[in-house]
């Protein structure tokens, strides 16, 4: 992400501090689930054990891995396959050499790629914040964390009892260059002993063939991502648009069990269509800093401030929405109104 001029002129070391977290009150809302967006991303570098541990602490239902695969088809949890921002590979001498510039879902990405590396590689490397300008504090965490495998991510939920929310990444892109994901990422899963709708897995993709291809692999649940513009990266002449509407709500139904709708999109029309349809629907990214709040939401100035948050979310409650996306599990658990259980 880049900040406009403007805000970098006006990011600054203090700002307005966020209004106490209220929980709502409604049936509704607390039964919401709070899935925590790459770990509790907003305090640690994310895709981080310390990212998922502290987002376990801080009451987050689901803990959410991006996935993407090494040259050794291990699934390892980085929000895109291209790691300069996430890690220190651009530093690492010894891996100059690997960057390249590749076509991702139609664009021309540069830099250093997971599946370019096998996993003993990858595991040298060392995460760093990915938003230094707007998280500094997180970047005194930099270098302290490896890149964590799926394996590893299901082993810490089922130790303290939470769901995953794995996200498969580029799959058309994967299955191009013969890395697909669908049957690692359910083998791992059926191991961990989640087959079913009631265990606590959602699978999410923006992509459509990706979810269907993963319907006829397990029963487990599904969400159908969905942004605020384009369209999904397999499916360029159908529109993310077109998926809002009740006609294409009910065609995601016939392979998905839910929406994970950009929270720019959501009405309470959308939430009731989608209702209406059997979907559940869990908007995301709910994050605390100015820079993401709307202006009416925002306290102070700087960018980098912590604005009312706990608001934003309890108006999306109020809609009705099913769960939670945010950086901030801890203050999306105790606006929900669960209980939290930092120590």
């Amino acid at each position: 992400m880049k900040l406009s001029a403007a805000c970098l002129l006006m990011l600054m070391p203090v700002a307005g501090c966020a209004e106490e977290s209220k929980p709502v009150t409604s049936d509704a809302a607390h039964n919401a689930i709070v899935i925590a967006h790459r770990g509790a991303s907003g305090e640690r570098p994310e895709h981080t054990i310390a990212a998922y541990e502290l987002a376990i602490a801080q009451g987050a239902d689901f803990i959410e891995p991006d996935l993407v695969p090494t040259s050794d088809g291990v699934l390892v949890a980085r929000h895109e396959n291209e790691i300069s921002g996430t890690t220190d590979v651009a530093g690492r001498p010894e891996f100059a050499g690997r960057r390249t510039t590749k076509a991702i879902d139609g664009k021309q990405v540069t830099g250093w790629f997971t599946e370019d590396f096998t996993l003993a590689e990858l595991k040298t490397l060392r995460a760093k914040e990915r938003l230094p300008q707007l998280r500094p504090a997180n970047t005194g965490y930099d270098g302290r964390f490896e890149v964590p495998t799926l394996a590893e991510v299901i082993a810490l939920a089922q130790k303290h009892g939470v769901g995953i929310y794995p996200e498969t990444k580029h799959p058309g892109y994967f299955a191009s260059i013969g890395l697909p994901l669908e049957a690692r990422l359910i083998e791992q899963l059926k191991a961990a002993g989640w087959t079913r709708r009631s265990d606590p897995v959602f699978i999410q993709s923006f992509e459509v063939d990706n979810l269907k291809a993963l319907r006829k692999l397990t029963d487990l649940s599904l969400i159908q991502l969905i942004d605020k513009e384009g369209a999904p990266a397999d499916r360029a002449v159908e529109s993310y648009a077109a998926m809002r509407t009740p006609a294409g709500l009910k065609a995601i139904a016939t392979y998905a069990d839910g929406i994970g709708p950009n929270k720019d999109v959501v009405t309470a029309e959308l939430v009731e269509a989608a209702h209406a349809a059997g979907l559940k629907v869990h908007p995301w990214t709910f994050r605390a800093e100015n820079y993401f709040l709307p202006m009416r939401r925002w306290s102070g100035v700087n960018p980098r401030g912590r604005g009312d948050l706990p608001g934003e979310i309890a108006a999306y409650l109020d809609m009705g929405v099913d769960g939670i996306f945010s950086d901030f599990p801890g203050v999306a658990a105790q606006t929900v109104g669960k209980t939290h259980n930092q120590e």
